[in-house]
C-alpha cells in the first residue's frame, strides 16, 4: 500500500491523525507528516483515515491488489 497526502488540498483538520497515528502525524500545530509506505498491518486504519478526510486529500494506492481493483480505484479518482 502506498499513500499520498495532497498537502495543497489538506486544510489541517487532522481528523485522520487519531485514526492512523502510526502512519499520519502532526508536526507542530498544522504541519502533517506521513509514512508514504505504511506497513500492511495499518491498512484498515489508513483506509479509515482517508475516508475521514473532509477534503479527500489522502490518496491510497492499493499496490498489492490485482489489476481489476487497481483499475477500479484509478477510475474512481478520475471521476472526482
Amino acid at each position: 500500500m502506498r499513500i499520498v497526502v495532497d498537502l495543497n488540498r489538506c486544510l489541517g483538520y487532522a481528523q485522520c491523525v487519531p485514526l492512523a497515528p502510526k502512519t499520519i502525524k502532526l508536526s507542530g500545530e498544522e504541519a502533517l507528516e506521513y509514512d508514504p509506505n505504511p506497513d500492511d498491518s495499518q491498512r484498515q486504519q489508513v483506509l479509515r483515515a482517508a475516508a475521514s478526510c473532509p477534503v479527500q486529500a489522502i490518496i491510497v494506492d492499493h499496490l498489492d491488489a490485482g489489476p481489476e481493483v487497481q483499475r477500479e480505484h484509478s477510475e474512481k479518482r478520475k471521476r472526482h
